[in-house]
């Protein structure tokens, strides 16, 4: 896509958004519409997947991955410690609640991009800078992840360390996904007490 398209494209976003998105109490657009543009096409905005992957193998403590997918779509398979937030239900909460944690790095990820960056144009124009999308989504994951294998005789370092951060994750990704589906939402509920603010209760 060249400029021109995102720039295009990022217009679009932002208007379709501003005509849904109720501009009344705490929901309000802060962000002026041209620098909303100019944020949400930064490529400052976006984690590529191995970048997400060595968060997870590291288990950083300062990056929570938010999966926009539906909640059968995130039973079925999902992302190590990635919590749901429905992308419907998205303009039904107030997202600072959630994402108002300035020292950790909220990154959003679906199947593809269309859904994250939504999200992230919703994000950015409530003026939430601590919010970012996984560029390509689970399917540029699974891509690059989870199909990641090695057929050289020569490997460096650097290709060496990011080959096995993706072994790793893609490990950690298939046994959790491999969980019955009791034992996954066990430990997904025993791991992730922040999702229950999505539901408005208390941990």
């Amino acid at each position: 896509m060249n400029t021109r398209q995102k720039f295009s494209a990022g217009l679009l976003i932002i208007g379709f958004i501003l005509a849904l998105l109720p501009l009344s109490g705490s929901r309000s657009f802060t962000v002026r519409p041209q620098k909303l543009l100019g944020e949400v096409l930064d490529s400052n905005t976006w984690f590529t997947v191995d970048q997400v992957a060595r968060f997870i193998v590291t288990e950083d403590s300062s990056v929570q991955i938010i999966d926009l997918r539906t909640p059968e779509e995130f039973k079925t398979v999902n992302i190590p410690g990635s919590i749901n937030l429905p992308y419907n239900k998205f303009l039904d909460i107030d997202p600072a609640r959630l994402l108002s944690n300035g020292k950790t790095k909220n990154i959003f990820y679906s199947n593809g991009d269309f859904d994250s960056n939504f999200a992230l144009a919703i994000a950015r124009g409530l003026n939430l800078k601590n919010t970012f999308v996984m560029k390509g989504g689970l399917n540029e994951w699974f891509n690059t992840v989870m199909n990641s294998t090695f057929t050289g005789e020569r490997i460096s370092a650097r290709e060496n360390a990011l080959f096995e951060t993706r072994t790793r994750a893609k490990k950690m990704f298939s046994e959790m996904n491999s969980m019955p589906d009791s034992l996954k939402l066990k430990f997904i509920q025993s791991t992730h007490l922040a999702a229950k603010k999505l539901d408005g209760g208390c941990e």
